[in-house]
């Protein structure tokens, strides 16, 4: 018993080293490589380019101050429509008390004046009546009576521009009232009740009250590599999809190509301006807002019903590039290396000029099986 089991332990062994021995060699034996087949054909063609950038009106106005003061009432939110010449905001002037103690140093000088002169032409009045003094000298004195009453007048709304920064005569005009500039959406409003701000001068660009926008004519601003800036002309027709809204595009067209580089990077980019076309885009336009991401598709050239195949066929070496054409004879497939003169190309398929007619069939990628895979 103890010698046949030995022998079945012995035979095991060896139908394992056999059997190793040819699975290793069947994989050791070359394998037939195989090849996908395309067909040339007829098509039209478009290289492409996505910019990418953002959507922004053309015309963005910040809204400044005249005067410096303190926000006294907000009117509007942003979001809201305004007309341009509507009020956005009050303010409320904090005077200067230098200027102030002018100003009512002014009013008591003025207002002096202004009693002598009554003082003075009454006393010329009773001797005009008395015919004592000529008709000239009274009017003198009657010219200098209504001088000073506008003097006083003067400084008197002086007085109250500093301490009010509004007078009577031109309240509807104050300086007080922040009003739109230009017709727009207001974008944004960056004070509150209470904000102090300062007006425009030559030391400071002021306090912006808000930032109000045209939405109806708005640009789509990106940039473009010096690789394809080249190919792009004034006028060309673009794609804008925005990214926050995959279901809304707009046609635009190029109408600014920056003439000096920046870079970003280490690539040198080119701005581009494109206005963006609204009219007729089927679209609820209300919902675009200032600032959103977006896509510019822009093509920048085409060939229509050209000879291709896909670019996976080429072979390249060096200056020239070849396909390997399918030839059948008596059954048998083989692949004739072709030069061929190539064009334009999408990514996935380019023109062919010369080299191959309709219909040819050529090589394509290797078919990966299991039996290859390493």
């Amino acid at each position: 018993m103890k010698k046949y089991s030995k022998l079945i332990v012995a035979v095991i062994i060896a139908a394992i080293f056999i059997g190793t021995f040819v699975f290793l060699w069947q994989k050791s034996q070359p394998k037939e490589v195989q090849y996908t087949v395309l067909e040339a054909r007829m098509d039209s063609l478009q290289k492409t380019t996505i910019i990418t950038g953002k959507i922004e009106p053309r015309n963005e106005v910040n809204v400044k101050p005249q005067i410096s003061g303190i926000i006294a009432e907000l009117l509007k939110e942003p979001g809201q429509f305004v007309q341009q010449g509507e009020v956005i905001a009050k303010v409320k002037v904090i005077p200067d008390m230098q200027q102030l103690s002018s100003a009512e140093s002014r009013v008591r000088l003025a207002t002096m004046n202004l009693k002598q002169a009554q003082v003075d032409y009454d006393r010329e009045e009773a001797l005009h009546n008395q015919q004592l003094v000529s008709d000239d000298e009274f009017d003198k004195v009657r010219q200098q009576l209504r001088q000073a009453t506008e003097e006083r007048s003067a400084a008197e709304e002086a007085l109250q521009v500093v301490r009010d920064g509004v007078s009577k005569s031109n309240a509807s005009a104050s300086s007080t009232l922040i009003r739109a500039t230009i017709s727009g959406v207001i974008l944004d409003i960056p004070v509150k009740v209470g904000n102090s701000v300062i007006n425009s001068n030559t030391f400071n660009d002021g306090t912006t009250i808000a930032t109000v926008a045209n939405m109806n004519d708005l640009i789509f601003r990106g940039n473009i590599d010096e690789t394809e800036v080249g190919q792009l002309v004034i006028g060309m027709p673009m794609k804008i999809t925005i990214g926050a809204l995959q279901d809304m595009s707009f046609n635009a067209a190029l109408e600014y190509i920056s003439p000096k580089a920046t870079e970003s990077n280490g690539a040198n980019q080119f701005e581009i301006k494109a206005a963006v076309r609204l009219e007729n885009t089927g679209s609820n336009t209300a919902t675009l807002r200032s600032g959103y991401s977006a896509n510019a598709e822009i093509v920048l050239a085409s060939a229509d019903n050209v000879l291709t195949v896909p670019e996976s066929a080429i072979e390249f070496s060096g200056d020239s590039t070849f396909v390997y054409v399918v030839k059948t004879e008596n059954g048998d497939s083989t692949f004739v290396r072709t030069p061929v003169t190539t064009g334009l190309s999408d990514g996935v398929n380019i023109q062919i000029k010369s080299g191959l007619t309709a219909n040819d069939r050529v090589r394509g990628p290797q078919i990966i099986t299991d039996d290859n895979k390493e």
